[in-house]
C-alpha cells in the first residue's frame, strides 16, 4: 500500500462506495490527493504524502496521551499512554479532574507498572515501540481501575514525568467524556409516549403584526395556536445566522454558522428599548414606514430585502438607546452574562459579521473572506484585532442583536409551553455551513476549505450534487476533543425539546467533493463518539433528538441511531414496499417520528394534482420527454395506490368513489391521510402547516436556486386565523383524536 493509500485510510476517506445502481466506484488518487490535502496535509507528490503520514504516525507517538476518548456509561476505559523507553523506574504523576468535582484525584506510578499494549493511530494498531530519530518509544496502558466509576459528563486526565534529574517535563493531557448508552425518550417527556406536531417554515409565517416575514413575535403566536389545537411541538426550519450585509443570501440549510441566529427573526416592536426610543416610533409611525410594511405584508413571496431594510436601520437606533443605559441597568447586566455565556465564539461571530459588512460594501465582490486581504482572513491576526477594536461599538452590536434574537426566541419557547407544549419546538441542525461565512472563518481548521459536502450521482441527479458547504474535519474535530461539535449540539438544543440533525448519516460518513473538480469520495467520522456525546447533550439539555436518514443509508448505521434513541425520520412518500405499494401504518418503526413530506418535497396538495411536475417541465429540468411522461404515469399510479392504502384501512373518504387516480384534490383526502399516518406506532408525526392550509406549492425545489422561489413562499392565511378554518380543523381531527383523546 502506498503512502497515499495508508495516508487516506487514516484520514478516514474510504477506498471506494457502491452507487444507487449497485455500481463499485473507487476512490481515485486525485481525489485522495485532493481531500486528504483539504485537511492541511500535503500529499502533491509522493514524497510530501509520505513526509505527511510519517508526521501524523509521528504525533501519537511524540504525545503522551491522546486528545480524546469516549466511552458509555459503565464501560472499562481502556487508554494508552506512549513514553520514551528505558523509564521503568521513573514515577509518573497523575491528575484526574471529574467534572462538577471540586477535588481532583492525584497519584503517582511507576512507569515499569504499566503495561505494554499496542498504540492505536486512529482506530489502527501500529504496534507497541518504534524508534523516532534515535530515540525509542513504547506504548503503555493507564490502569483502567483509576478510572473506573466515572460519572456522566466531560472529565480531563493529565500524565507528566521527568525522565531525569534537570530534563525538561514530558506532560500530556486528555479529555475523557463518559455518556449515556440512550439520548432522552420522548416516552420520558410525555407518559403516552406518542406526539403530533406542526411543522413551519418560519420565514413563511404570516401574522397581523409581521413586517413582511415571519418573526419570534409571531412564533410565539403560533405556538400558542399549536397548544390549543391540541399538538405536542412545533418543527422548524434553521433557524441559523444568515448575512446580515447581504439579505439576499436567504437559504436557511447554507448558513454562516449554525451556532447563531438569523437576526431578521428578531420582532422589532417586541425590543424592549423600543419604548425609550421616541425616534424609531415615530419612523415605525410614519405614514411611508406603514404603507412599507402593509406591502411587505401583503406580498405572496418574502422580500429579504426590503424586510431588512425595514428592520435593521431601526434595530441600530434601539442599539444606540441600549449603549447609553448606565452599566448596572438590568438590560446591559443581562447582555453581560450572556456575552459571558456564549464566549470566544460570539464574539468571533460578531466580528466577522462587522468585517463582512465592510468589505461587502465596499466591493459585494468581496462577500467571500477568502477574497479579502490576507491579512484578514485569520481572526487572530493584528489587523482583525486592531479592527475589533476600531469598531467595537459595531461588534457590540451585532453580538447585541444575537443576545436580543435568543431573548425572543426563549420567550416563543416558553409561551408554548406555557399553553401546553410537551415538547416545545424541534429545531434543525443543517448539515454543514457555507465556507463563505463566519464559522470558516472563525475556525479554519475545523471547518474545511477545497473540498464540498454532496452526494453521489443518482437518478435524480445523474451528475451528482454538490451543495456548496465546508464540511467538519475528522481531524480537526479529533484533535480539539470535539468541542466545537458539543458547542454545535448545545447552541442548537437551546430553547428547544427535541432537534432534527439534517442528513444525520453524516455522523458516519459525508460525501466530499475536492474543489479542483476532482471526483467525490465518502469520509469517515468517529459514529460511535460522536453519537455517544448526541446522547450526552441530549440529556443535558432535556432534548429528543431526530436524525433525518433519507437518502443512501449505510448498512448497520440505523440499527445505530436506534440504539442509541436517536428517532427515525420517516416520510410516507418514502415509505414503500419493493413492489412501490406504500407501507401499511403498522410497518412504520415505533423509533420514528412520521410526516407526508418535507420543505425538499411538494405538499400533499401539490403532490396530488403534480404541481411539481409542472415546475420541473417548465424550469427544463427534465432530461428528455420520456423521463416526464414516466413522471406524470408514474404520479397516476402512486394516486391510485394512496386510495387503494386508505381503503385497506378503512379510510377512504366517500368523496373517492373508485380508485381512479385522476379525482380532484380535496381536504378529506389529506385528513384521511394524516389519520392513516397517526395510525403508525412512531412516536411522533408531524403535519405540515402546508398541508394544513391545502398549500399547492412546495417551500423548496432541490436542483434549483434562482429559478424557483425557494425559501420566500408566504403562507396563505396569518396565523391568527388558524384555529377558524374548516380545513385546518379537518386535518388536525385525526391527529387530536388518536394522540390526545381530544375531539375537534
Amino acid at each position: 500500500m502506498s503512502a497515499l493509500d495508508r495516508l487516506a485510510d487514516f484520514v478516514g476517506i474510504e477506498p471506494f462506495y457502491h452507487d444507487i445502481w449497485g455500481n463499485r466506484r473507487e476512490t481515485s488518487a486525485a481525489t485522495k490527493r485532493a481531500l486528504v490535502g483539504a485537511m492541511g496535509l500535503p500529499t502533491a507528490t509522493d514524497d510530501e504524502a509520505e513526509s505527511s503520514l510519517r508526521a501524523v504516525e509521528q504525533r501519537a507517538w511524540r504525545r503522551l496521551l491522546p486528545p480524546v476518548r469516549v466511552v458509555r456509561d459503565g464501560q472499562g476505559i481502556d487508554l494508552s499512554v506512549s513514553l520514551p523507553a528505558g523509564l521503568d523506574a521513573v514515577p509518573l504523576s497523575w491528575r484526574l479532574e471529574i467534572e462538577g468535582k471540586a477535588r481532583a484525584r492525584t497519584g503517582k506510578l511507576a512507569v515499569g507498572d504499566l503495561p505494554v499494549g499496542d498504540l492505536l493511530v486512529g482506530d489502527l494498531p501500529v504496534g507497541n515501540r518504534i524508534d523516532l530519530d534515535g530515540v525509542a518509544f513504547e506504548r503503555r496502558s493507564f490502569p483502567a481501575e483509576l478510572l473506573a466509576g466515572l460519572p456522566q459528563g466531560y472529565h480531563r486526565l493529565t500524565v507528566s514525568l521527568r525522565p531525569k534529574r534537570g530534563a525538561p517535563e514530558l506532560r500530556g493531557d486528555t479529555r475523557l467524556i463518559v455518556a449515556p448508552e440512550r439520548c432522552l425518550t420522548v416516552e420520558e417527556v410525555i407518559p403516552a409516549g406518542r406526539a403530533w406536531g406542526i411543522g413551519l417554515q418560519l420565514y413563511a409565517l404570516n401574522s397581523d403584526a409581521d413586517w413582511g416575514l415571519g418573526d419570534f413575535g409571531g412564533l410565539g403566536r403560533f405556538a400558542e395556536t399549536a397548544a390549543a389545537l391540541g399538538a405536542g411541538l412545533v418543527g422548524l426550519n434553521p433557524l441559523h445566522a444568515l448575512y446580515p450585509a447581504d439579505p439576499h443570501h436567504i437559504a436557511p440549510y447554507s448558513p454562516s454558522s449554525r451556532s447563531f441566529l438569523n437576526i431578521l427573526y428578531i420582532d422589532v416592536t417586541d425590543v424592549p428599548e423600543l419604548a425609550d426610543t421616541p425616534d424609531a416610533q415615530a419612523r415605525i409611525a410614519s405614514p411611508e414606514f406603514q404603507a412599507a410594511v402593509v406591502a411587505a405584508r401583503a406580498a405572496e413571496l418574502v422580500d429579504y430585502p426590503a424586510v431588512s431594510a425595514l428592520k435593521l436601520p431601526l434595530l441600530e437606533r434601539l442599539y444606540a438607546t441600549f449603549a447609553a443605559l448606565p452599566a448596572d441597568h438590568p438590560r446591559q447586566t443581562a447582555f453581560a452574562a450572556f456575552r459571558q455565556e456564549m464566549g470566544a465564539a460570539l464574539e468571533r461571530h460578531a466580528l466577522f459579521e462587522a468585517l463582512h459588512e465592510r468589505f461587502y460594501r465596499q466591493d459585494p465582490g468581496l462577500w467571500m473572506w477568502r477574497a479579502w486581504p490576507a491579512a484578514f482572513q485569520r481572526p487572530d491576526s493584528p489587523e482583525v484585532q486592531a479592527f475589533a477594536q476600531e469598531r467595537a461599538d459595531r461588534v457590540t452590536f451585532y453580538a447585541y442583536l444575537q443576545w436580543e434574537a435568543d431573548r425572543q426566541l426563549g420567550e416563543a419557547a416558553a409561551r408554548g409551553r406555557a399553553a401546553g407544549l410537551p415538547l416545545g419546538f424541534y429545531r434543525d441542525l443543517a448539515v454543514a455551513a457555507h465556507p463563505g461565512g463566519a464559522a470558516a472563518w472563525g475556525d479554519a481548521g475545523i471547518l474545511v476549505q477545497g473540498a464540498n459536502v454532496g452526494a453521489p450521482p443518482d437518478q435524480f441527479n445523474l451528475k451528482g450534487q454538490n451543495w456548496g458547504l465546508s464540511p467538519l474535519s475528522p481531524l480537526g474535530l479529533r484533535e480539539a476533543a470535539y468541542q466545537p461539535f458539543i458547542d454545535l449540539l448545545r447552541a442548537n438544543m437551546r430553547h428547544a425539546g427535541a432537534l432534527r440533525i439534517d442528513h444525520v448519516m453524516a455522523l458516519q460518513h459525508l460525501f466530499w467533493i475536492p474543489e479542483d473538480g476532482s471526483d467525490g469520495a465518502y469520509v469517515m467520522y468517529p459514529l460511535d463518539d460522536l453519537l455517544g456525546i448526541v446522547a450526552l447533550e441530549s440529556r443535558r439539555n432535556h432534548c429528543v433528538v431526530i436524525g433525518e436518514d433519507l437518502g443512501t443509508v449505510p448498512d448497520g448505521f440505523r440499527p445505530a441511531l436506534e440504539r442509541t434513541g436517536v428517532l427515525s425520520y420517516r416520510v410516507l412518500y418514502f415509505e414503500r414496499h419493493p413492489d412501490g405499494a406504500f407501507k401499511a401504518p403498522g410497518d412504520y418503526p415505533t423509533d420514528a417520528m412520521a410526516t407526508v413530506s418535507t420543505h425538499d418535497l411538494p405538499t400533499f396538495k401539490g403532490f396530488w394534482t403534480g404541481r411539481d411536475l409542472e415546475w420541473r417541465q417548465r424550469l427544463d429540468l427534465y432530461p428528455s420527454p420520456e423521463s416526464r411522461e414516466k413522471d406524470v404515469w408514474d404520479r397516476g399510479v402512486d394516486r391510485w395506490r394512496l386510495l387503494q392504502a386508505l381503503s385497506w384501512q378503512g379510510l377512504r373518504p366517500a368523496s373517492y368513489p373508485n380508485d381512479e387516480g385522476d379525482q380532484p384534490y380535496r381536504t378529506e383526502l389529506a385528513a384521511a391521510l394524516h389519520g392513516y399516518l397517526v395510525r403508525a406506532p412512531s412516536r411522533i408525526v408531524m403535519v405540515q402547516i402546508e398541508d394544513m392550509l391545502g398549500e399547492i406549492e412546495q417551500p423548496n425545489l432541490p436542483g434549483t436556486v434562482d429559478q424557483h422561489p425557494n425559501w420566500r413562499r408566504r403562507l396563505s392565511q396569518p396565523v391568527e386565523a388558524l384555529t377558524t378554518l374548516s380545513e385546518v380543523r379537518q386535518i388536525v381531527a385525526p391527529l387530536r383524536n388518536a394522540l390526545t383523546g381530544q375531539t375537534s
